[in-house]
This record gives structure tokens, C-alpha cells and sequence, in this order.
């Protein structure tokens, strides 16, 4: 097949050999596409693995899982995970919550909404944590609450520079108050890990909401964004229900923050190693 002229739909052409016959939607292989929510472009897999989940139509940066981001910024097989194995929080019993969480982690392969761990970029070592938007969209709860703490408390015991990939939709709902507490918990440990002179790096990425915005996302020493990312408290439709305005084009979207001063530069994913690892070293 030529790459540059095959299209999805050329697979649902008639043969002109055997005019009878098609090739069925079910003889594609799981996977072989994805499908670009921003230009409706139909992009070969293995292309956007290589192009960093980069469209290379129109440059939108597709969500990836926490573990393809961290094969993407730290050396091969320097990765050590951190409190994997942490029981399963239901402080205000909402019903269904726990089977629902069950069946997410057999699905996502993942046990909470974020990873943490320590690795190494270039041969430095670093704390690294990253949140994972297909769990729960990237929501904070009491577990995940806890393992950001417990990572920043290691970089700060540890001596280590700290970098978190922010993506959520906020506090987890499901959890009432106790979600809204780790918001408190997270700064309080950033604030001892600041005090030992230790280094913060922030990177948000679509999209970075809710309590995760007010708190430990936007405290970095440094705070950078990859391109396009949605990053705000409330969300552009709520904003403009609450104050009967129309917003600015592309408020909230990084480009707009780093106009006006809230993060300190956009990088993209196939920069981003390159720019951290500048960074922890200097």
C-alpha cells in the first residue's frame, strides 16, 4: 500500500478484477487506525506512534496512556514505579463506585489514575509522576491524592528533581470532601520539597482542570504546557453559562496562558525530553 495515497475508505472499494467481492470492515485488524478528534483525519497507527500521537495533519496531541508518555521521556529501562499496589478508596460509600473502579483497572490495566515512580532522563535521575485521562479522566481521589504526596515526599527525601504530567477533569466527585482534601495534602508536601531548594517541573496537558489546576499543577518552579491543552478551573461552556459572555477565542488553551503569563513555555512531544532534561541539568 502507498502511504501517501491510501485511505481508509480505499479498503471499501470494489475490486475491478472481482466486482462481487469487498473487503469487510471485520477484516481490519483492532487497532491498525485511529481516527484525529480535532481534523477527522484517519491516521496509521504505527505513523502516530512514530510521529510522538503527533497529527501530522493538524498538530493535535493526541492523549496518550501514562506509560507510552513515560517510555517517550525517560531512558529506556530506567523506570522504577512507586506505590503501585494501594487499596481502593470509597470514604463516602457512593454506590457502584468500587465495582466500577474494578472493572476500569481490568480494562486500562492501570490502578488508579496516576503512575509514579523514578527514572532517569539522559542519566539523570528524577521523581516522575503522570496521570492517566482514560481513568476516570484523570481524576483525584484519595488514592491518587496519596501517591502524589508520597512521590513528592521521595523526591524531597531523596534529593530529586520532580516532574508531574498533569491530566485531569478535577476532583473525583465520587469521593466527596476527601477528594477535595488532597488538594490541601499535595501543596503541603510541594511546599517542604520547595523548601529544601529542590526543583518542580510542571507539564499540563489536555486537559489539566478542576482541583488538579488549583493545586499541585500550577505550583511548578516551572510550568510548561504541550500545544492546544485545555488548562482552567471551570471549563469554557460553564464560564460563559455563569457570566453571559462569550470568551476569547482559544481561552484556556495554553497558547492563551502563555500570552498572558501563566505558564512559562509551550513544548512539543517530541521536544519535551530534550527540554526537561536541559532543565534538571541546569
Amino acid at each position: 500500500m502507498n502511504g501517501d495515497n491510501f485511505m481508509l475508505k480505499d479498503l471499501f472499494k470494489k475490486s475491478s478484477s472481482t466486482p462481487s467481492k469487498i473487503i469487510k470492515e471485520s477484516q481490519i485488524p483492532d487497532g491498525l487506525f485511529q481516527k484525529c478528534l480535532k481534523c477527522n483525519d484517519i491516521l496509521y497507527s504505527e505513523d502516530l506512534v512514530e510521529n510522538y500521537y503527533v497529527c501530522p495533519n493538524c498538530n493535535n496531541h493526541i492523549r496518550v496512556n501514562p506509560r507510552e508518555r513515560l517510555s517517550m521521556v525517560l531512558d529506556e529501562g530506567s523506570f522504577m514505579e512507586l506505590n503501585r499496589e494501594i487499596d481502593i478508596a470509597d470514604p463516602i460509600g457512593f454506590p457502584g463506585y468500587k465495582e466500577k473502579v474494578r472493572h476500569i483497572k481490568s480494562v486500562t490495566n492501570l490502578n488508579e489514575a496516576v503512575i509514579t515512580g523514578r527514572g532517569k532522563i539522559n542519566g539523570t535521575d528524577v521523581a516522575i509522576g503522570v496521570m492517566a485521562s482514560n481513568f476516570l479522566m484523570g481524576s483525584m481521589g484519595k488514592v491518587v491524592g496519596e501517591k502524589i504526596t508520597g512521590l513528592i515526599e521521595y523526591a524531597t527525601d531523596c534529593r530529586l528533581p520532580l516532574i508531574i504530567f498533569s491530566c485531569s477533569g478535577g476532583a473525583r466527585m465520587q469521593e466527596g470532601m476527601v477528594s477535595l482534601m488532597q488538594m490541601a495534602k499535595t501543596s503541603a508536601a510541594l511546599k517542604r520539597h520547595d523548601k529544601e531548594g529542590l526543583l518542580y517541573i510542571s507539564v499540563l496537558t489536555d486537559p489539566t482542570t478542576g482541583g488538579v489546576m488549583a493545586s499541585f499543577a500550577m505550583l511548578g518552579d516551572i510550568i510548561i504546557a504541550e500545544p492546544g491543552a485545555l488548562i482552567g478551573f471551570a471549563g469554557p461552556r460553564v464560564i460563559e453559562q455563569t457570566i453571559g459572555q462569550k470568551l476569547p477565542e482559544g481561552f484556556q488553551r495554553s497558547e492563551f496562558l502563555l500570552e498572558h503569563g501563566f505558564i512559562d513555555k509551550i513544548v512539543k512531544r517530541n521536544q519535551m525530553k530534550k527540554i526537561l532534561s536541559i532543565l534538571i541539568k541546569s
